[in-house]
């Protein structure tokens, strides 16, 4: 990523004033609140601080502005409590944990202040004042952080003038990097592949773009029919870690005497993404092949297949097809097809249990003793971590009739429905981002060490409570078959 791009990067803290950014109004809660109740207002409200003032009532959302507090408590204050304490510190009133006195900045202050006062003072939360020293605002680190994380979807502009894969590779090859110092500045694990993923499309679209461009310029003509690029499997759940490979297929208006022009923009697209950085998909799931590669009919012909066979090869091609998400061209094509899909696979009698009983042989990589099996020292984490829960989020969704792609998303909204209790949707979800964290984590470090990456973890690296954590997280992904059983059932 040349400097160009880390300047516009990096240009935010510059061009914009806190209170562009601060969280109001500001929640507060009394001092003899006590830590349980802290905690669950922050997890029910979805922030990771309260002041603490001196009045007797119980929580409260305060329009600002509000007179200097006698303190601060977060998230970070509580767990620290909770882990030296054990569960007595639920107990324990909010004026033995708080901080005092709660640093701030002015209003009208640039954001680059503010990141600098936290980074001098080691902390990461601020205060927001006005002119006359009331509070009217808070500002998170995580809340800066999730900004500069969305300014970093800036480089997209870059790719959207892009005119060939080397300029498109450049920006590929420094995500290592992007991802690493987004990583170090605490973005959310699946913010970042958000992030990635997002570049993935976006590289994907524009070399569907630029093909189409150059086979006008070359003789081909027009494109015959109205069409749309889609990019499939983890780009499409806009899930993608740095290991990706092609997964894009085509969907187009055309006639089969149309299928030449749509057969050469597959070829086209795929050798500039393979010289973009993102190599061939080794099972061939490009839409240079013609099983990727289909007008609504045929595609309508290749779901009825699967559907009715899910076995085998089908079952892969299920994986990787419904997530898809539309890149480049007419996304309402897209969406037809995806109400067709979602219709074809509640109604198929079978389909969805045949689904579930695949995931049987996602078996988590733990021993007989519950110890975590690995090989050369590395455990894999895609088999029998990632994928049965991504599966599963995908088969309740299928149930559904759910239309999102993220595995959060798709939870979510089948606990819902009613389809999955609320707290195993957010055991899986849970489950989900720590394996992200870790392979993402690994994936760095071993590009950095000129290793090729992939989604086998080093435990050696991990410390003893990183890996009594994966085992508990994989001993839960070893119960996701009965659970989605389950909700099939019901």
């Amino acid at each position: 990523m040349n400097a160009a791009a880390l300047q516009r990067l990096d240009s935010f803290p510059y061009r914009h004033r806190v209170a562009e950014v601060m969280a109001s109004p500001v929640v507060t809660m009394p001092e003899a609140a006590t830590v349980k109740q802290a905690c669950d207002l922050m997890i029910e409200k979805g922030i990771s601080s309260v002041m603490v003032t001196g009045d007797a009532g119980l929580a409260s959302p305060l329009a600002p502005p509000l007179a200097p507090p006698l303190g601060i408590v977060t998230e970070r204050d509580a767990l620290r409590l909770i882990a030296e304490q054990g569960a007595a510190a639920l107990d324990a009133p909010l004026s033995r944990l708080m901080s005092s006195p709660v640093e701030g900045v002015p209003q009208d202050a640039f954001v680059y202040l503010a990141l600098g006062r936290m980074d001098r003072l080691g902390v990461r939360h601020l205060a927001v004042f006005d002119t006359d020293g009331a509070v009217v605002g808070i500002l998170s680190a995580r809340q800066l952080l999730r900004q500069r994380a969305g300014s970093a979807l800036a480089i997209g502009d870059r790719i959207g003038v892009a005119q060939n894969a080397e300029e498109m590779a450049e920006i590929v090859r420094g995500l290592p990097d992007l991802a690493s110092s987004l990583l170090a500045e605490q973005v959310a694990p699946l913010d970042v592949a958000a992030v990635i993923s997002g570049v993935m499309r976006d590289v994907t679209g524009r070399a569907a773009r630029l093909s189409a461009e150059a086979m006008l310029e070359s003789g081909w003509g027009a494109v015959p029919a109205p069409w749309c690029a889609l990019i499939l499997g983890s780009g499409g759940r806009g899930e993608s870690l740095l290991a990706p490979d092609q997964d894009n297929g085509i969907l187009h208006a055309g006639t089969t005497k149309d299928d030449a022009w749509y057969a050469e923009l597959g070829r086209r697209m795929a050798d500039m993404l393979n010289e973009s950085g993102i190599p061939y998909c080794k099972g061939g799931v490009m839409a240079k092949n013609p099983e990727w590669r289909h007008d609504e009919t045929g595609w309508r012909r290749a779901i009825d297949i699967w559907a009715e066979r899910p076995i085998g090869e089908n079952l892969l091609n299920v994986d990787i097809f419904f997530d898809f998400q539309s890149v480049e061209g007419q996304a309402d094509l897209a969406e037809l097809l995806r109400a067709y899909a979602l219709d074809r696979a509640r109604k198929t009698i079978g389909f969805l249990r045949n689904l579930s009983l695949n995931q049987r042989e996602m078996r988590p990589p733990l021993g007989f003793f519950g110890g975590i099996q690995t090989i050369e020292g590395r455990v894999d984490l895609k088999i029998g971590g990632l994928l049965p829960v991504v599966s599963a989020a995908r088969i309740l969704a299928l149930k559904g009739g759910v239309a999102a792609t993220a595995t959060a998303d798709r939870l979510r909204e089948a606990a819902s429905l009613g389809l999955i209790a609320e707290a195993d949707a957010a055991d899986l979800a849970g489950a989900h981002r720590i394996l992200v964290r870790l392979v993402l984590e690994q994936q760095i470090e071993d590009i950095a060490d000129g290793r090729k990456p992939g989604t086998r973890v080093e435990l050696a690296r991990l410390t003893k409570p990183q890996r009594h954590l994966l085992r508990e997280v994989l001993r839960r992904i070893g119960q996701v078959p009965d659970m989605v059983q389950d909700a099939l059932s019901a």
